[in-house]
């Protein structure tokens, strides 16, 4: 029984600790300037078509990543930006109308899956979010609605995929919600996933 003890005690004196196992997430995101929403499945685009009113209209992105519009059909949509979709659909409707000028509007969009936002473990309301520009980790909070009774708000973390590496780091969300502290308040980058452990005390 007495050689149990000791593993015992060190994993509750490891789940104890207040040291975070991973550093600190960066307080400014690498997002870059040039960031471009994609369109994804679930996002509904209004395209218009100047000067032919039959073919513009309402269409939703499937959960294929494709579309279905007027006169051209499974036109692969997810990923694209939407000029990109508008050059695509000019290209498809020039067999049918001469030198087409078409305009991609997002109506209702989500992103595609690589850059949503996923919140995961002991906040109120886990979900995924869609990425908006200069989207903080309050933010996030605010839609998800904090985190619960039993969350170890200042063990949480954010799996991002840097340069195509998978990077861990640390964030402090007692110290941001329940004390104020604003320097606890870091960026979010498209496809984040927030975790937040559940506390053993």
């Amino acid at each position: 029984m007495k050689h149990l003890a000791f593993p015992v005690l060190l994993a509750l004196l490891v789940g104890c600790s207040n040291q975070p196992i991973y550093p600190p997430a960066p307080a400014k995101a690498l997002v870059g300037s040039d960031w471009n929403y994609l369109l994804g499945p679930g996002d509904t685009v209004n395209v218009f078509v100047w000067g032919n009113p039959e073919v513009s209209g309402s269409f939703p992105i499937r959960p294929d990543g494709k579309m279905t519009m007027n006169l051209v059909e499974d036109l692969p949509a997810s990923g694209r930006t939407p000029t990109q979709l508008a050059r695509e659909i000019e290209k498809n409707l020039a067999r049918y109308i001469q030198d087409p000028i078409v305009t991609v509007i997002v109506a209702g969009g989500t992103g595609p899956f690589s850059q949503q936002i996923r919140v995961l473990g002991e906040a109120t309301k886990p979900q995924t979010l869609s990425y908006r520009e200069n989207m903080s980790l309050i933010d996030v909070m605010i839609s998800v609605g904090g985190i619960t009774d039993f969350a170890a708000g200042n063990k949480a973390s954010i799996l991002r995929i840097s340069e195509g590496k998978p990077q861990q780091f640390a964030v402090r969300l007692e110290d941001l919600l329940k004390a104020g502290d604003i320097s606890a308040n870091v960026e979010m980058m498209p496809g984040d996933v927030l975790i937040i452990p559940e506390s053993w005390f």
